[in-house]
């Protein structure tokens, strides 16, 4: 399937013969397995830190635009060992014009090549809205943010709405809720995020909904100072009505000390576990993020083997607030299976004694990104960044759950 190409005005008259295509057809046609053959044309350093990330089929290559600039046919030839004239390119850069200018040999060298409009920055602040649960009673909205691996959730009943792990951009939640001519009523975030800035407060001042966090994620885990942001206590077995569906909050420590899950029970008996950074679809939220992996992997261990199963079946909905490849998706771009799947599929969930779960924990952690010990300051309060700064300390993929 070839990319639908959007037509746009573009000043330099050699690139109006070359379609952009936007982060939404991209992420269409990643979805779909029609993606071309991504050619990523930043700099060593940019691509390794974050890139289009696809299905296991997709092919990408990095090969920087100054490379073309200093030798055009070293470059081509280079490229030619990897795709064929007959397979469509497109091209990547920072924010669009590199992107074009490399596209544009390409075209004169015979390639089929377009290249993605504004840029990897569009790629990271696309969210991507869809259905879970569409029912008589209500429904379930899954909302992502694909490049970074991100997953919230709104549910709808009754004219009542609440949002699960809320990220940063507010208007996606806001226009969900209004088209369905909802009102918002509480926002629940399952933990303080290390990995992106939480739209929790901004919902809460723009609707005068309820913002609930539980009072131990309240206080930064590194700093040790309480937040300042204005939230409402949750406590474990606390329960929420929205509508027709009833909310039960299950404490779930060692990812953080506050995290929770969320257990939402509809009249058809369905079951829905939003587990945040609890248990992932095929990992589980890393115990480290609070600088104190050694103390909280026990913990974690307690929550996962023994707080959380007396409330599962194994016909429950997981739905996790991250995912780390596309292909957890079910080819369908939503992330969410029953925990019988997720038995079945996450080795981290197999049975291990306490020291077999420490060794395997404390032997798989992912490095640690300084801009988490910021993110979570932003979180509780500490820090007010402006967009770009905020925008900077989103950038690339989370590394929330265990290698």
């Amino acid at each position: 399937m070839t990319l639908v190409m959007e037509e746009t005005a573009v000043t330099n008259e050699a690139a109006s013969a070359i379609a952009p295509v936007s982060a939404a057809e991209l992420y269409a046609a990643i979805l779909d397995g029609s993606v071309p053959f991504i050619l990523d044309v930043r700099n060593e350093d940019d691509f390794d830190r974050w890139r289009v990330e696809g299905r296991a089929s997709m092919n990408i290559l990095n090969l920087p635009y100054f490379e073309f600039i200093e030798d055009e046919e070293a470059s081509l030839e280079t490229l030619a060992k990897h795709v064929s004239t007959e397979e469509e390119i497109l091209v990547v850069c920072a924010k669009e014009g590199s992107a074009q200018y490399v596209a544009e040999i390409l075209r004169d060298n015979g390639y089929s090549v377009s290249y993605l409009k504004e840029g990897i920055t569009s790629w990271g602040d696309l969210y991507d809205v869809r259905d879970v649960v569409d029912g008589e009673y209500g429904r379930i909205i899954q909302i992502a943010r694909p490049a970074r691996g991100d997953l919230s959730f709104v549910l709808i009943s009754d004219g009542q709405a609440a949002i699960v792990d809320p990220l940063r951009h507010i208007d996606y939640y806001l226009n969900s809720i209004n088209e369905a001519g909802a009102t918002l009523t509480h926002i629940l975030d399952t933990h303080a995020h290390a990995d992106h800035i939480s739209g929790g407060p901004a919902l809460k001042a723009a609707t005068g909904a309820n913002y609930y966090m539980h009072p131990y994620d309240a206080i930064h885990p590194l700093d040790m100072l309480p937040a300042t942001i204005s939230y409402n206590y949750l406590h474990d077995g606390q329960t929420f009505q929205v509508g027709q569906m009833t909310i039960k909050t299950i404490w779930f420590p060692g990812h953080t000390l506050g995290q929770v899950n969320y257990l939402a029970t509809t009249p058809d008996g369905g079951r829905y576990l939003f587990t945040g950074d609890g248990i992932f679809l095929q990992s589980f939220g890393r115990p480290d993020l609070g600088g104190q992996g050694e103390r909280w992997t026990p913990i974690l261990y307690e929550s996962m083997f023994h707080r959380l199963p007396p409330h599962l079946t194994d016909d429950t909905y997981i739905l996790p607030a991250h995912f780390s490849q596309q292909d957890e998706d079910g080819g369908n771009g939503i992330f969410v299976e029953t925990y019988a799947t997720v038995k079945g599929q996450n080795d981290a969930l197999k049975p291990r004694s306490l020291e077999e779960f420490t060794d395997y924990v404390l032997g798989s952690l992912p490095h640690f990104p300084e801009e988490y010990v910021e993110i979570k300051r932003v979180n509780a309060g500490l820090s007010q960044p402006d967009e770009e700064a905020a925008s900077e300390l989103e950038l690339g993929k989370n590394i929330c759950a265990l290698s």
